[in-house]
Order: structure tokens, then sequence, then C-alpha cells
């Protein structure tokens, strides 16, 4: 095949799924000239699982994005069809807000917003090899041969990565949702000496809408107050006429059907080699895992408001395809259900992690990055995140600045991702709000109040939006400044108050901001009696209430935070020679020398790595003792 010299940019992304998406704008945004190559120009920030966005961690990843300047907030919030605030009842560190997508409305204003992007060029075609010169990413070679040459390239290449559906018996090679795989580019990551893990993932089967009889499941409707992902969007825009899922569950009848099956279930046969994700597993996984539980709760979620397709979502199946039409014919609502897309496994490559930097741009070779499902992740979310920041970090790479590395306390982002680069992963990760240890200062409700001035350092949040973020900040820091200096006396009105809610009376004056912390008293309730001359908005006045009734545990978490700055600040020499430092335990040294940890506090978080390791490190770090290994 005859080569040709196709064109060169700053940046080169590889894939346009969720990841490739957010690196792709983020680049171009930052005024690199950017291109973005994907194998089916359809298939742009498609979901090929389950058509949603956000839930426990993930939707606080999408605040994240939003407040450095993504798009996935703008992009659901223009196409989701229902919206939900989950975990309500519960304090502020884990609620999640979580919308339904129109799956294929999403996907086209994705495409859009790239084709209408400044600096940024949008191309199908498969890139096959990586152009390395030097030790440094240089660009790609495509299938058709064209050669794009850049200063730095972004791979997010996802489960299309020597891709494989499995359903049944039945094993080819596929990329997600029968689209054409990528084959040749994991060979050539191969040949440049990555190590690449085998990881697997799946999907439930599609039903018709017609087909299923709705009167045998509950209702979940979508809430009637306003929510939004991205901090620009207004309550003006909240959708009103919104789309239900439906609750139903798995029966006796139905885990018989998968019990007499099993012998034909890929997991189990030894079709399925890759390794599947612990907390979104096959409902052939759950039945045996969980064989004490009588049903399972399945969601039937509509996929879009101009389809008849639903997600079943908690039925992902590889079964055979005549084993899942019997299973869900089992199902309540369901039992004359037509199928129209039948459930699958898929297996792909994975770039093992411990081969990246914090800021993801590979060990091995210089400006290249790696964002998404191909560093072990699962989910769209999950996905973006790494996007966006591989592409910040590709673009300052070639602008010759430093990276941007977000620490576990700056948002859940900087938790991912110093997990995979730290700990590594044994299946696809997926973020869960237990994994973020100051989970109380990374909330939903604060995102664009942690991010949203390193967004606008980096040029990702204009100046309009920067401004409408320090008036808000200055609102906050007013009012809880008034606050601090209003003294309620023991009025009638306020014993009332108290008296009604069964709390005893005051027997002296109170700050205002003292009576707010009292979990009985909301900041609503406090302005009867404190009144303000403007009306705050509602997300001024939430933040109000958070941080005065948490202000006590908010205080602890950021001490915490402060103790451990001293190592995150607390550089690793490079090529240290960690066989010469006596005293570290023989598998410390082995973990140290394999992940090359780049601070501390990074290497304090390693599994099999010790306080007392990290002592005598410390200590021959500041004495300047260490032995460097030969480059």
């Amino acid at each position: 095949m005859n080569r040709y010299e196709a064109g060169k940019y700053d940046v080169i992304v590889v894939g346009a799924g969720h990841a490739g998406s957010e690196a792709a704008l983020a680049s171009a945004r930052m005024g690199m000239q950017t291109l973005l190559v994907t194998i089916n120009l359809e298939m742009i920030a498609f979901m090929p699982c389950n058509p949603s966005i956000g839930g426990p961690a993930k939707g606080v990843v999408v605040r994240e994005i939003d407040a450095l300047g993504g798009e996935m907030g703008h992009n659901i919030d223009k196409t989701y069809i229902q919206m939900r605030m989950l975990n309500t009842s519960k304090g502020p560190a884990v609620r999640a807000l979580r919308a339904q997508a129109d799956k294929f409305m999403y996907a086209n204003e994705m495409k859009k917003t790239i084709e209408q992007q400044e600096n940024l060029d949008l191309k199908q075609g498969i890139a096959e090899e990586l152009i390395v010169e030097d030790g440094a990413a240089k660009g790609v070679i495509t299938n058709t041969g064209a050669i794009y040459r850049a200063d730095a390239v972004v791979l997010t290449a996802g489960t299309s990565s020597r891709g494989e559906i499995i359903i049944g018996e039945l094993k080819y090679s596929s990329g997600p949702n029968n689209s054409q795989p990528s084959i040749k580019l994991s060979e050539s990551l191969l040949e440049n000496g990555f190590e690449l893990k085998r990881f697997k993932t799946g999907t439930p089967p599609r039903v018709n809408a017609s087909s299923i009889d709705y009167s045998k499941t509950t209702e979940q409707p979508g809430d009637e107050e306003p929510h939004h992902f991205s901090y620009d969007t207004s309550d003006s825009a909240y959708l009103k006429e919104q789309l239900s899922c439906f609750l139903t569950y798995t029966n006796e009848k139905t885990h018989e059907i998968i019990h007499r099956n099993l012998h034909r279930a890929p997991m189990f046969t030894g079709i399925v080699e890759g390794v599947g994700a612990r907390y979104c597993p096959s409902i052939e996984d759950k039945i045996v895992r969980f064989s004490d539980k009588p049903r399972h709760q399945l969601f039937l979620e509509p996929e879009g408001r101009n389809t008849e397709e639903v997600y079943v979502q908690g039925l992902s199946t590889s079964l055979p395809e005549d084993v899942q039409v019997d299973m869900l014919h089992t199902i309540e609502g369901l039992e004359n259900a037509k199928m129209m897309r039948t459930g699958y496994a898929i297996e792909y490559d994975v770039v093992s992690p411990y081969q990246l930097r914090p800021s993801l741009e590979t060990k091995r070779i210089d400006n290249l990055f790696t964002a998404g499902q191909m560093n072990g992740t699962s989910g769209y979310e999950e996905a973006a995140g790494q996007g966006i920041i591989a592409g910040i970090n590709a673009a300052r790479k070639v602008q010759g600045e430093e990276p941007i590395v977000l620490k576990r306390s700056d948002g859940y982002i900087g938790v991912m991702i110093d997990d995979l680069v730290t700990k590594g992963t044994n299946e696809p990760y997926r973020l869960l709000t237990s994994r973020a240890e100051y989970r109380l200062l990374l909330r939903h409700d604060n995102a664009d109040l942690r991010l949203t001035p390193l967004g606008h350092e980096i040029g990702l949040v204009p100046q309009e939006r920067y401004d409408q973020y320090l008036v808000k900040k200055a609102q906050i820091e007013g009012e809880l400044e008034r606050l601090s200096h209003i003294r309620l006396k023991p009025t009638a009105e306020i014993q009332k108050f108290l008296a009604d809610k069964q709390k005893a009376p005051l027997k002296d004056g109170i700050l205002a901001i003292d009576f707010l912390r009292r979990p009985e008293v909301s900041y609503r309730e406090l302005l009867q009696f404190a009144p303000m001359d403007v009306e705050l908005p509602k997300d001024v006045a939430e933040q109000i209430e958070i941080q005065v009734k948490y202000e006590g545990y908010i205080v602890k978490a950021v001490k915490k935070v402060d103790k451990l700055k001293r190592m995150e600040n607390k550089l690793i020499p490079e090529n240290i020679d960690y066989q010469a430092i006596s005293g570290i335990a023989t598998e410390a040294k082995e973990k140290l020398a394999k992940i090359q940890p780049e601070t501390v506090a990074q290497a304090s978080r390693i599994s099999g790595v010790n306080p007392s390791d990290i002592s005598i490190l410390m200590v021959y770090i500041e004495q300047g003792k260490i032995a460097k290994v030969e480059a």
C-alpha cells in the first residue's frame, strides 16, 4: 500500500468515544491544531451500553469535567429524557445526579459540537501504527496509508482494541455494537514494548417497548425539581416532559433457566478469557455468586424519544440467544417481549496503567497519552474524565507547560487517575464514593468551587463564566459573614418555631450561623428570622447550608489534606535505583521500581509499600544519597 503525507498537527487524538471527544475538544479549545481520527463517524460519543450519564461518584465526575471546561455536562443537558437526584435522604457527600439519555441525540449533538469546533479536524479512518522517533510519539499511520504527524498523540481506542464479541458459543472479531475493531494499533503498542491485558464487559438485551406490559412494573419518573450537570444550564431549560423508567425483577423461573444453561455460558465454559467488572456482573454471574437471593432488580430504560428500543438494565449477559429469549419471557412485564438486540460480552485490550504517569503520558514513549477504557476503566464518565486530562496535558506538553495533575483531594478524577497509575487494576475499574477518602470535600454541589479557577487558568473556562463563578463565591462568603454577625434573640416567633419542632426553647440570644448549625433548622427557615434584602440563587443557598452544617467534618478533612501536602509536594528524583537503598523491603523495592512513583505520597499508596519503607525513602531523598539507574 502506498503511504502519503496527509497533514501535520499539534495533537492527534485516536478514537472519538467519550474519552476521545473530551480530549480533542480540550486540545482544540486550548489553541492546538488537533486531529480527531475515528473508525466510524456515526459512533462519536456513542453509548453501546447503558443509555445514561451520572450516578454515585460518576455524576460528580461529570460536574468536574464541566467545571474544568469540558463538554459532557453540556451535552447531556441538551439530550436527556429523564433527570433524577439520587440519595437525597443521605448526606451531601453521596448525593448524585443521574440522567437517562436519548443515546442517538447525545451522539449526534457531540458530533455536531466537534464538527463546529475551531482548530479541530474530524476524520474517519483506522489508526494502525504509531510513529515513534527518538523515544517520542510523532504521529499515526492509518489503514489507507495516510501519515498524520503531530507533536503529541492521545490514544482512546476503548473496547475496539482487538475487540471480540461473545454470545454463547459464538465469538467473532468486532468493536462495540458490531462496529469495526481496531486490530493493528494493539500490535503497534506491543511492538513498542507496552504490556497489554484483556478485559471484558457486557450489555443486556434490548426489547421493543410496545411488547412490554408496563402494568406489571413500577414506574420510576424523573424529578420535577430542575437539575443540571452543567453550571451553564439554566433552570428555564429544564425538561418538563420526561420519559419514565420502569422497575421489575428476575424470579425463580429466570434463575432456573440460567442454572439449566450454565454449561453454555461463555464465562463458565472458558470461551471468555478477559477479566470482567466485579461491580457490574452479568446476570449469570449474579445468580452463581448470590445464590441466596430470590430476585434481582431490573430497570427498563428507554434508549430515546424516537425509538422503541428499551435497555434491560441489570440483565447483562453473554448466554446464547435462545436462552436470552427464554429468560426474558420469565420476567414480569416481559412475558411477550420482543428482543430487538441480543446481549453480548466484549473482550478488548487494556494498557496496564502502571505504565502511565499521573498526567496520563506513558512512561515508555514521550508525548504519547492514553485515556478511557484503554486504561482499564469502565463507564462513560470515567473515560471522559481521563479524556479531558489527557487532552489538556497533551496540549500543555506541546506548549512547553508543566502537566496538570489533580490530587485525590482535588476531585474524583484525581482519585481515579491516582488509583490507576499507583495501584493498577485487575478488572475494569469503576469509580465509587468509597474510593475517595476526602469524599465530603468532593461533592456534587461544589465541583465548580473546586475546579473552575483551574479550568480558567488553563484556558478552557471563558472569562464570562469565570466572572459568574467569582460572583457566586462572593455571595457565599458575604452571606456566611453576615450570619456570623447577626444575633437572634429568643423572641416569641423563634420559641414557637422551636416548639413546633418539639425542640427546647432558647435561653439566650444566639448567632444566626450557630442557629443554622442545628439539624432542625434549614437556611430557608432561618431567613424568616434573619431576612435578606435580595434572595440568593438556589445553588448559593445550598452551599451556605452545607458549609455551615458540615463545617466540623469539612475542617477535619481539610486538616488531613494539609498534612499530606508535605508528601504530595515531595518529589522523588527520576531513575532512582531502589535496589541500592538499604532497609527497604524487597517487595517494596520491586513495586517502587515497577511503578516509578513521582511523589512520596504516591509511593505511600502503593500496595506492598509500608510506612517504614516510606520513612527510609524520605531520609535518603533528604540526604541526597540515592543512586540513579542509568537511563
